[in-house]
């Protein structure tokens, strides 16, 4: 019959007192062993302060002598200046109201006079009466967490010099895209504005206005497809060809079926290159009053027209596609007139598209509230529009998240001549 397992005699021969003995003994050394040389430091301390009791470990870990601190040294005297202002308004109040007080980073000077980085929890020792006897602080060495805080620290800090690199290049590379200023032109007051949705990334969002001619004005805003540097290639590529295009060319459509044949061109599949766009030709009108302006419209919302007798609607240009996607898309036209205390408002998707609460909700703001919300600046002029679809856009916050241009032109009342419609 076999023995169960752990019975009977061991192996060595030893009868089972001789073994319980020595098994007494080692864990007898052990508990002192486990004090000197445990993976912390133990320190037992009077309520002065005055050190009672020290451990190999932090003996090693400081350079010290027993005898050097027992009875001689305070816990405060090993921690250095700034540690010892904490110790004494913070660490020896609390712990003395408390009873105890844990994981506090603190600074220990060791013989040589380097730093040592720890972590400190003390507790009071009480007497069966409940009376305070003394202090045990156990330290751990923080020496590897402080070089992974520090290493994290420059890491972070890096990372924030890099994105603010990046920052300052989108930044400026969104400003390349943009005019400076807005030209002055006779008999117009012009205002825009663009709301970045996130500075880490350039938008696709642009808009111009340029003279052609005596009297004539091109002007233009679109959205690209797309954020960062491909969008912003393709930005540059649209504002560009518009421009170069209207100086020989004044069909407004004309301009955007050249911008989508270059686009169209440039398409290469993975990295679709197209975008909406509304292009307009200001005529000075003096015989009619105020401006005649013809739109062309490659998928683009439609422009608002704000009226000097308060009325508000939306521009008909229906049915327009998008620049750079069709080999010969259709591309929506009309001609109004700008008369003396209207006012045009050109604007891109970010606004429509914005989301009306920022708790997640997935409502759209949309045409008719944007057509609402005009209808009661009627009348108004460029700047004031601009300032009221600003701060519209403010409202939103972070629902915005698709960047904004909004353009707007108004025809001062200036004139005395007869308002009739453009021919």
């Amino acid at each position: 019959m076999r023995r169960p397992n752990g019975a009977g005699p061991s192996s060595s021969g030893e009868r089972p007192e001789d073994e319980q003995a020595q098994v007494s003994a080692l864990l007898e050394d052990s508990v002192e062993d486990l004090y000197e040389h445990a993976p912390c430091g133990y320190l037992s301390t009077l309520l002065n302060g005055r050190i009672a009791k020290v451990n190999t470990t932090l003996l090693n870990w400081l350079g010290y002598r027993r005898q050097d601190l027992v009875d001689r040294k305070y816990f405060s005297d090993l921690l250095t200046v700034g540690g010892r202002l904490y110790h004494e308004t913070h660490f020896a109040p609390i712990l003395q109201m408390h009873g105890e007080i844990s994981g506090i980073a603190l600074e220990m000077s060791t013989a040589d006079r380097t730093r040592l980085p720890v972590l400190v929890t003390s507790t009071v020792k009480t007497g069966s009466d409940g009376q305070p006897l003394l202090i045990r602080t156990t330290i751990f060495d923080a020496r590897d967490r402080r070089a992974y805080e520090t290493e994290l620290l420059r890491a972070r800090r890096e990372a924030d010099r890099e994105r603010d690199r990046l920052q300052a290049l989108a930044t400026t590379l969104q400003r390349t895209l943009l005019p400076p200023v807005l030209p002055n032109v006779p008999g117009l007051e012009v205002a825009a504005h663009y709301h970045v949705a996130s500075v880490d990334e350039v938008g696709g969002d642009f808009y111009d206005l340029f003279p052609l001619a005596a009297d004539i004005w091109g002007l233009f805003l679109g959205d690209v497809c797309g954020k960062g540097a491909a969008a912003a290639a393709v930005t540059s590529l649209a504002r560009y060809t518009l421009r170069a295009t209207a100086v020989y060319d004044h069909d407004p459509a004309s301009v955007l079926s050249s911008l989508n044949s270059v686009l169209n061109q440039e398409n290469h599949g993975s990295e679709p290159r197209f975008c909406s766009v509304i292009f307009g030709l200001l005529n000075s009108a003096p015989d009619y009053g105020g401006f005649c302006i013809t739109l062309a419209s490659g998928g683009h919302p439609p422009a608002l027209l704000i009226g000097a007798d308060g009325t508000t609607d939306f521009l008909p240009t229906p049915g327009g596609q998008l620049i750079g996607i069709l080999p010969d898309p259709h591309i929506a036209t009309t001609t109004v007139h700008l008369a003396p205390g209207d006012t045009l408002l050109l604007y891109t998707d970010g606004l429509t598209e914005a989301h009306t609460s920022t708790t997640g909700s997935k409502e759209r703001y949309g045409d008719d509230a944007l057509l609402d919300f005009a209808r009661t600046l009627a009348p108004t002029n460029a700047s004031a529009a601009i300032s009221a679809l600003r701060d519209l856009l403010d409202t939103f916050g972070s629902g915005v998240d698709d960047d904004t241009a909004v353009l707007a032109i108004h025809a001062p009342f200036s004139s005395p001549t007869q308002a009739r419609d453009c021919p």
